[in-house]
């Protein structure tokens, strides 16, 4: 992009952007530069009425009767299927449902279990060092689980870190079971290539999973283009769908006859309302839900899936980069010699929708930002994340954004007592 010359001539180009009629479909306070989108959404309008008729008209008034009067039941495969249509998806092989670290131990159980029956030499679960801690913790969880219930001898399950593509090539081969990778990394914002790392896993005899917690909604995705095997990921980041709103999990439709999920709630099963005395599993992604759904939290997602639908996801991601470079410029300029270290790669194809920059006291900075109205969020070890999302946001609140900042670090204004002060979430 062009070298920023003046705050006036960024409020020019804000008049002109066909993303700014999204900026008033969202519940922002007025004093408040938002740029935290990549951990919690903003509230969209719409949201709080949806939720509240849920509880007042469909709860209160039709009590049971909404299961089926006011389609509770299908809710999940409903959603799913507006979802799917931002990632590339097929009728039938979303579902928002359940939380994403369960959503990721019933794919890397059912590849696994795929696995075994094609190719039972396979025993390792590949992902990256700098994954989002869940993901690790799951699959090294899942491994262990697998290998303490075993009844053979020989190679066990083993979860195995890499660092970067190099490694991650090296570490394919006739062993690896899975490769569950995060698309967008929740601390740098660097993105893996989907089509060329699938089709590399593949290559070795490996399934692959993607964890899309920092993609969906943020950059275009082509789950089925990627011929990638299954997908989770979370909706209350770039989707807007609320604080611990359900999250998703996508499967390709070839794995929906070959896997006989170890979650098999009832609504798993092919008929639940037959009350049956044992399990037959669904045909499509239901199996791979598991028990009674969240029927208020469900509903406020519809909301947030809507203005993502509406919004164009090219224009959408082109906002983003640009965000993206000024968000980079503007710091590198204006905060020069202050110790910040950007983490966040500058090529366009390798990043995601938000910037992180290292501090030494990146968590004491982050908090004089948000006193002074600013919000981004702080990562171990000392990284200032900062979310940039296009729906409502604009060229002077990055420019704003980034004046409080230079404000904060040329005064010395983060030294302060109270910001080394560390809230249990950060």
């Amino acid at each position: 992009m062009q070298t920023v010359h003046t705050r006036e001539e960024l409020a020019q180009l804000d008049a002109q952007d066909p993303l700014r009629r999204f900026k008033n479909r969202f519940a922002l306070p007025e004093s408040v530069i938002y740029l935290d989108g990549n951990s919690l959404g903003a509230l969209p309008h719409g949201a709080a009425e949806r939720a509240a008729q849920v509880v007042t008209a469909e709860w209160g008034q039709g009590l049971i009767r909404s299961w089926n009067e006011a389609g509770w039941f299908e809710l999940p495969l409903v959603l799913g299927d507006k979802l799917g249509q931002l990632l590339g998806a097929n009728p039938r092989e979303t579902a928002i449902t359940d939380t994403t670290s369960l959503n990721l131990f019933k794919a890397l159980a059912s590849a696994l279990r795929t696995q075994k029956s094609d190719a039972p030499q396979r025993r390792v679960i590949i992902t990256e060092r700098d994954n989002f801690p869940t993901d690790i913790y799951i699959a090294e969880g899942l491994a262990d689980l697998v290998n303490s219930l075993s009844q053979e001898t020989g190679v066990p399950y083993e979860v195995k870190l890499i660092d970067d593509e190099a490694s991650l090539r090296a570490a394919l081969g006739d062993d690896t079971a899975v490769l569950a990778l995060s698309h967008v990394n929740y601390r740098t914002g660097s993105m893996w290539d989907m089509n060329q790392i699938t089709a590399a896993a593949h290559d070795a005899g490996a399934l692959v999973i993607w964890d899309l917690a920092h993609a969906a909604g943020a950059v275009p995705v082509d789950l089925n283009g990627a011929d990638a095997d299954y997908a989770v990921g979370c909706t209350y980041k770039y989707l807007n769908g609320g604080p611990g709103s359900p999250a998703f999990i996508w499967v390709n439709a070839r794995h929906h006859d070959r896997f006989w999920q170890p979650l098999s709630g009832w609504w798993s099963h092919n008929a639940p309302f037959e009350m049956a005395e044992h399990y037959t599993p669904a045909n499509d992604v239901r199996r791979f839900m598991c028990g009674t759904q969240p029927v208020t939290s469900l509903a406020m997602i519809e909301v947030g899936l809507d203005i993502a639908l509406e919004a164009d996801m090219d224009a959408v991601r082109a906002a983003s980069l640009e965000l993206t470079d000024l968000f980079i410029e503007l710091v590198e300029t204006r905060c020069a010699d202050h110790g910040l270290e950007l983490v966040t790669p500058r090529e366009h194809a390798q990043r995601g929708s938000h910037v992180s920059f290292r501090h030494e006291h990146g968590y004491e900075i982050m908090a004089a930002l948000i006193a002074r109205g600013v919000i981004g969020d702080y990562r171990e070890p000392e990284v200032l994340r900062f979310g940039i999302t296009p729906l409502y946001l604009s060229r002077t609140d990055i420019w704003d954004a980034v004046e409080i900042l230079r404000e904060i670090l040329h005064t010395g204004d983060w030294q302060r007592e109270e910001f080394t002060v560390r809230n249990a979430v950060t």
